[in-house]
């Protein structure tokens, strides 16, 4: 099993995850971050971390938002790796209760 980042982590881009993270599995896009699944080894931590609840095992995401187990796989094969907390973008907070932003996924 793995975990999942979820749409709501688009345009937040927090990164209170990675500094949890034992196995160093989280890759950073230019407005969100993915779970390596091949190299997530499902240790819980990251989750309670996000403050913005973007984080999900695979088996508890919500409606509507499994098609991100596949994006993060995908992702993450491009992306560079995180293993530290950076600042959060500038305007993070004024997207944390924006739904539907799939279409402002930047790749």
């Amino acid at each position: 099993m793995t975990f999942v980042v979820t749409e709501s982590c688009i345009k937040c881009k927090l990164t209170d995850c990675v500094e949890v993270c034992p196995v160093d599995c989280f890759h950073e896009g230019p407005n969100m971050l993915v779970i390596d699944p091949d190299e997530c080894i499902d240790c819980t931590l990251c989750e309670p971390e996000c403050p913005v609840e973007a984080i999900f095992s695979e088996d508890e995401m919500p409606d509507g938002q499994q098609h991100f187990l596949e994006l993060n796989a995908e992702l993450s094969q491009d992306w560079p790796v995180i293993t530290e907390m950076k600042d959060a973008p500038a305007d993070a907070d004024e997207w944390r209760e924006v739904k539907d932003k799939i279409s402002l996924l930047e790749r």
